[in-house]
Order: C-alpha cells, then structure tokens, then sequence
C-alpha cells in the first residue's frame, strides 16, 4: 500500500481554498470552511490516536462509548439544520439515528460478517461510523425539508416531500455505482491491494446498510414527529 508523506496532503488545501474563497464570495461566511477543515484534521489526528488504543484493549464497554459519543455527536450536528431547537427534537433525533444504525450494525456484525459478538471493535468502529454519518446526513436533510415543507403543505405531503429528498444521495449512489464511481470502502480496499472481488463484496454490504439505516432513520424522525 502506498503510504502518504504528511507533507504531500498540503497540496489538498488548494482546492480547499479555492472553495473557501468562493463560500466567502457568495455566502459572506469567511471562517467556516476554514474551521471545518481544520476541525477534521484535528479530529481525525485524535482518533487515529484513540483507536490505536481501542482495538489493543478490546473492551465492550470502550466500543459502546465510543458508538454513544458518535450517536450524541451526530445528533448535536443534525439539530443545527433546524430552526425551532427543543429537547423533544434532539430526542427524536437522536432515537431516529439509533434505531436505524444499531439495526443495521446488528445485521452486518452477526448475520454478514459472521463475528460472534460486538465486542470487536477493528469491525464495529469503523461501521458504526459510517452507519451513524450516514443516519445523521439523512435525518439533517429530512428534518431540514420537513419544517419547511410543513409551513406550505399538510402533513402527508411535507412528509412525503423531505423523505423522498433525504435519499436522493443514496438512490444516486445505487444508480451511479460501478458507472460513475468507485466508492471509499471499495477503494479503499483495493487501494489496500484486496481482490476486487472481495471488495466488491464488502461495497454491496455497505451499500445495503447505508440506505437501509438512512431509510429507517427517516422514516422513524417523521413518525415520532407526526406523534
């Protein structure tokens, strides 16, 4: 696997400044590009650290609080799309992200994957992250579409609105996949120097979760908002 000079990813902030200029030109925002980028780097510098520690000590309670904090996190994230903030909406969302990517980790952990318990975190970690993200984008989008749609439409129909456009991005990646793009775990994989076929594999299970959990998060904040 080629490895990465740390050095050489200063070459990635190029593109990012000629975004950030653009986001300052239009939006009149000047900092939050600027804050999101750096905001990853430190994030993903500190759990590159963390996760070295995770997967050596092997303890259930570590994975369960580190899948809390990401549930937490995400919801925190998704409630800064909605105007009217209220405890009950952060429940809602929070119960809605967990439902849809706890059934899927479940599934993909004991059914897919086989393992024999969740007390794996090299596995649970990274899925969990990518279920949660997933879940958290979802419930953003149709949380964000709904309180909008409401205000012009009935329930039925700002409902029906914002669910069909919180999975626009991953019907899109169903249609686009193999066509248009190659995606991270896939190419990842690869990357890594797996046989295409197995991460084939693997891509199709990621794919199933991703709309799976983003579906039922959805369908499960609209519910309990209708309620």
């Amino acid at each position: 696997m080629q490895i990465i000079e740390a050095w050489n990813l200063l070459y990635m902030f190029f593109p990012i400044l000629f975004v950030g200029y653009f986001y300052y030109k239009w939006i009149g925002n000047k900092t939050e590009i600027i804050y999101a980028s750096f905001r990853m780097l430190l994030q993903l510098l500190l759990i590159g650290y963390l996760l070295i520690y995770i997967f050596e000590a092997k303890a259930s309670y570590i994975t369960f609080l580190v899948v809390l904090v990401m549930i937490s996190a995400a919801s925190f994230i998704t409630l800064r799309n909605i105007t009217h903030k209220s405890k009950e909406i952060y429940f809602a969302i929070f119960f809605s992200i967990f439902l849809g990517g706890s059934i899927n980790l479940f599934l993909v952990v004991y059914f897919v994957l086989d393992l024999q318990s969740l007390n794996a975190p090299r596995y649970v970690v990274p899925l969990a992250g990518m279920l949660y993200a997933n879940c958290m984008n979802a419930v953003s989008l149709v949380a964000e579409r709904f309180e909008k749609e409401l205000k012009i439409s009935s329930y039925e129909q700002a409902r029906a609105v914002a669910f069909k456009a919180s999975l626009i991005p991953q019907i899109n990646s169903f249609l686009a996949v193999g066509l248009v793009s190659l995606p991270g775990m896939m190419s990842g994989q690869i990357l890594a120097g797996v046989d295409p076929l197995v991460a084939v594999r693997y891509q199709m299970m990621v794919m199933f979760m991703i709309l799976g959990s983003s579906g039922i998060s959805t369908v499960s904040y609209l519910y309990l908002k209708k309620t």
